[in-house]
C-alpha cells in the first residue's frame, strides 16, 4: 500500500485487532513527533516565558492540586 487512498480503502477489511494494532501505531509515532517539538522548542528557549510564568504561579502559591 503505497497511498493514504489505499491505506483508507484496507480499514474497513481489518478486523478489530488488526484496527487496533494500526491505532496504537499511529498514535506512538504522534506521539513520537510531539516529543521531539516539545525537546527541540524547550532547547530553543520557545518555553522560557511560559515556565517563568509557571515559576511565579508557584512562588505565589496560585496552583491547587487537582481534587
Amino acid at each position: 500500500m503505497s497511498t493514504v487512498a489505499e491505506i483508507k480503502a484496507a480499514i474497513p477489511s481489518l478486523t478489530l485487532e488488526e484496527r487496533a494494532e494500526v491505532a496504537r501505531c499511529l498514535n506512538q509515532w504522534q506521539d513520537d513527533e510531539w516529543d521531539e517539538q516539545m525537546k527541540y522548542d524547550i532547547a530553543a528557549g520557545k518555553l522560557d516565558v511560559l515556565l517563568s510564568n509557571v515559576d511565579a504561579d508557584i512562588a505565589q502559591e496560585k496552583l491547587h492540586d487537582l481534587p
